[in-house]
């Protein structure tokens, strides 16, 4: 069984939530306190054993690639003024080969994954999305690549949300749990109702695929909207070969819109301790005057 090196990050969206932020900075690239998101999701990617990464952008995603691109200049005046902290945080990506490629038209999450076949090859190969930032002891993408070595099929990540909300993700329906936490997926519903979505378990952005996919993908036909979905590519592999579902249960923090965005700033400020101290009681006092304003 071929080993899980490369993974694909698809960045091409318009990030028509973050208006006007994002006409002119890629959605990917808004920060987390300091941190750009993407170099979350690639930070995860080479925590779980990824060499290379072919990160898939559209028109006027420059600056992703200029930030993950080497800075001489900047590296070599911080190293001169002894900023081996600050040098540190720029060279995380050392080790790994990063590389870009175009989606000519937003097509949709589909049409980016097969805009790297020729990348792929015939290996296995992971998929993360950026809106989804996960922490566990066990980096999320490698437990779907243990869970790969286990049973040699394509292997998704899903977590349980609350059943109002399944309508807002791809939810699974359940075959059976193969073992704690794995299961054997029948099939795959979009955004169902919540009175009869087959389960809770929604899918979150990360996924290990066999080079199949491609083959689904070029079957699959676009939606109403005119973009093909990864979803429903893997609900048509899923007729000719096995794809299991495995359980995230460590944390998980949605980008994808504005409120999620700024709740999770905070969550990760108040764990940064060069600000935590300050904003834990910034946010005291706003809710203590906010109380006294009722």
């Amino acid at each position: 069984m071929s080993k899980i090196t490369k993974a694909i990050i698809p960045a091409a969206g318009l990030g028509t939530r973050f208006l006007p932020e994002t006409k002119a900075l890629p959605k990917e690239m808004l920060p987390i306190v300091d941190t750009p998101t993407i170099q979350y999701i690639v930070s995860e990617a080479k925590q779980s054993g990824i060499k290379d990464v072919l990160i898939v952008i559209g028109k006027g995603k420059w600056s992703i690639e200029n930030h993950f691109d080497a800075n001489p200049e900047l590296e070599a005046n911080l190293a001169k003024r002894g900023k081996n902290d600050l040098l540190k945080l720029i060279c995380k990506t050392n080790n790994m080969n990063i590389y870009f490629t175009r989606q000519p038209h937003p097509h949709g999450l589909g049409d980016a994954i097969y805009t790297a076949r020729s990348f792929v090859g015939n290996d296995p190969f992971a998929v993360l999305l950026g809106d989804d930032v996960t922490r566990d002891k066990t980096p999320l993408t490698k437990q779907l690549i243990n869970s790969f070595t286990e049973t040699g099929a394509a292997t998704l990540a899903v977590k349980r949300v609350p059943r109002r909300d399944v309508s807002k993700y791809g939810i699974i329906d359940p075959a059976k749990q193969v073992t704690p936490g794995l299961y054997n997926v029948k099939r795959f519903v979009e955004k169902p109702d919540p009175q009869t979505a087959p389960s809770d378990l929604a899918i979150i952005g990360r996924y290990v695929l066999t080079p199949q996919i491609f083959t689904a993908l070029s079957e699959t036909q676009p939606d109403s909207s005119g973009e093909i979905q990864l979803t429903t590519a893997i609900d048509i592999l899923n007729q000719t070969q096995r794809v299991f579902a495995h359980e995230f249960k460590g944390e998980r923090y949605d980008t994808g819109n504005k409120l999620s965005w700024l709740e999770t700033n905070i969550k990760f400020g108040l764990r940064n301790p060069e600000i935590a101290g300050d904003l834990k009681k910034y946010l005291k006092e706003t809710v203590f005057a906010m109380k006294s304003t009722k």
